[in-house]
């Protein structure tokens, strides 16, 4: 199976489950991004690196960053300069409204297809065997949490499964594990939950 028919069909499932457990409609309409950001650009910290999450839906966005990752699965591990991609679902907006507690700056739980590169030109370590330049692709899912504090620092943890692929080097199984920590450079809607 190519590994863009495997992500495509992940984004599909994460809009079948969307549309089948959805959020209160009485709260939000479907096109209308009352909880989500639009923009929100970030500066990761702790692996250095760059972060941009667009807001699509009312609870899902796409994200793309930049920085240090790293990838093991059976054959091994490689560490480095990674690109990763997310199609997100938040799914626990209402309920912390419903407890009084922030949403701003995507503040939330989410599902999300997920997808990783890493690149062979900025690699730092690895114990794969096989050529030098060698680059390795992630394909799976991720449950992760983010949360956005009022000075704009944020947090952001993963934890998924999925397909590395290999080029010139054998792909297998394996685990996803991310950790962000970093600062939120745009604007924030207003801490206080709006209804409709």
């Amino acid at each position: 199976m190519k590994k863009s028919t495997l992500f495509i069909m992940c984004s599909f499932v994460l809009l079948a489950y969307s549309n089948v457990f959805g959020q209160d409609e009485q709260r939000t309409k479907t096109f209308d991004l009352i909880n989500l950001e639009r923009h929100q650009f970030k500066f990761d910290l702790l692996s250095p690196g760059l972060s941009y999450e667009l807001g699509l839906f009312k609870n899902q966005s796409v994200s793309t960053s930049l920085g240090l990752g790293l990838a093991t699965y059976q054959e091994g591990y490689a560490y480095g300069l990674a690109m990763n991609n997310r199609y997100r679902y938040y799914h626990n907006f209402n309920r912390r409204i419903d407890k009084g507690k922030n949403v701003s700056g995507n503040s939330g739980n989410y599902i999300a297809a997920a997808q990783a590169i890493f690149f062979s030109q900025v690699r730092i370590k690895t114990n794969i065997e096989g050529p030098s330049d060698f680059n390795l692709g992630f394909y799976g899912m991720v449950y992760g949490i983010q949360r956005t504090y009022p000075k704009g620092f944020n947090f952001n943890v993963e934890l998924g499964a999925g397909y590395y692929r290999g080029d010139g080097i054998p792909s297998g199984y394996g685990p996803l594990f991310g950790l962000n920590f970093g600062w939120v450079a745009t604007n924030r809607k207003s801490r206080k939950p709006t209804f409709e």
